[in-house]
């Protein structure tokens, strides 16, 4: 039976803010990589494995400032050249956040209650000495690990643990359907322009001459730009024939961003554990991370059960 392994609220400091065309959170990849990373080392030291993974977010800091309508991203100033000159740089985005991480476990832990507080104990350890998304982790509250049941009860009991906060959700079908919309309007739009409906922000004029800001496509929820995977746009080339190559022992080939679109939807409103899970698949073509579909009608149904709940008692922060 798998279980759920529950980082609670991992503090993250200089995090990567940047995601391709995107900014503001770090990509999915960060997160599946990190889960990755953790798997092969509870692998090797226990025999489990973690495939699925779901994304908290509690709090947010991005290192920017604005002026009132663009924002710029506060850098640190690197030491001059021997000649006095400000040395070149590449822009960096950081940040500091919050998050807690829901992991899906495989494999037997021995040792019943005794072997779960063990494991936790190692994974507290072990996951603080990694990178997540670039950032160091300073700092977490505990690790849990459950039983992953049908049991409504359990589930609850974990959703409550960790709001106030809201979960990442994969919700690229909105992408697709409102790019066959356009599609319909005028045949030769791609879908760039779909997903631009969703990145960009965009004003219109009304009668009167006042602008207001367009509402995003299929709005019935907070939508963000996502950067969810990479595509390989160049043959794949034998090891050691391309130069400057950061592996020269593995096949390499050229790669660029994929894109989708998220949702952060709170806590109270995810019905299951499955319904937060993200997974990665590769493929010839590229390395590709989604998560299930989801419906309006499991959204309802998780705010039916809420309201028949007793009131909420939050965790501290």
């Amino acid at each position: 039976m798998s279980k759920l392994i529950v980082l609670h609220r991992l503090k993250v400091e200089n995090a990567n803010a940047i995601a391709g065309l995107t900014w503001g959170f770090p990509a999915i990849t960060h997160f599946l990589g990190y889960t990755h990373a953790l798997s092969r080392k509870l692998e090797a030291s226990h025999g489990i494995t973690l495939s699925g993974c779901g994304v908290v977010c509690h709090s947010h800091q991005v290192h920017a400032h604005t002026s009132g309508r663009d924002y710029q991203f506060a850098l640190t100033r690197n030491p001059l050249t021997r000649e006095g000159k400000t040395a070149a740089f590449n822009e960096e985005g950081r940040m500091h956040m919050t998050v807690s991480l829901l992991l899906e476990c495989h494999g037997e832990i021995a040792n019943g209650d005794a072997g779960f507080r063990a494991l936790e104990e190692h994974i507290e350890t072990l996951c603080q000495t990694q990178k997540l998304a670039g950032g160091s982790i300073t700092g977490m509250r505990n690790v849990r690990v459950h039983e992953l049941t049908a049991a409504k009860d359990i589930w609850r009991e974990i959703r409550y643990s960790l709001m106030p906060c809201f979960v990442l959700l994969d919700r690229s079908s909105l992408l697709e359907t409102h790019f066959q919309q356009l599609q319909q309007q005028q045949s030769d739009v791609d879908k760039l322009d779909a997903w631009l409906d969703f990145a960009a922000l965009k004003m219109k004029s009304d009668e009167s001459g006042n602008w207001q800001y367009q509402p995003k496509p299929e709005a019935g929820g907070y939508l963000v730009p996502l950067m969810t995977g990479w595509q390989r746009i160049s043959p794949l080339y034998e090891a050691g024939t391309v130069a400057n190559a950061r592996d020269a022992e593995s096949p390499f080939c050229f790669a660029e961003a994929v894109y989708g679109v998220g949702e952060w939807r709170g806590m109270h409103r995810i019905a299951t554990p499955e319904d937060a899970f993200w997974r990665y698949r590769t493929t010839e073509t590229g390395y590709y991370c989604c998560g299930p579909l989801v419906h309006e009608d499991d959204e309802l149904e998780a705010d039916a059960e809420l309201e028949a709940d007793e009131p909420i008692i939050f965790d501290d922060i």
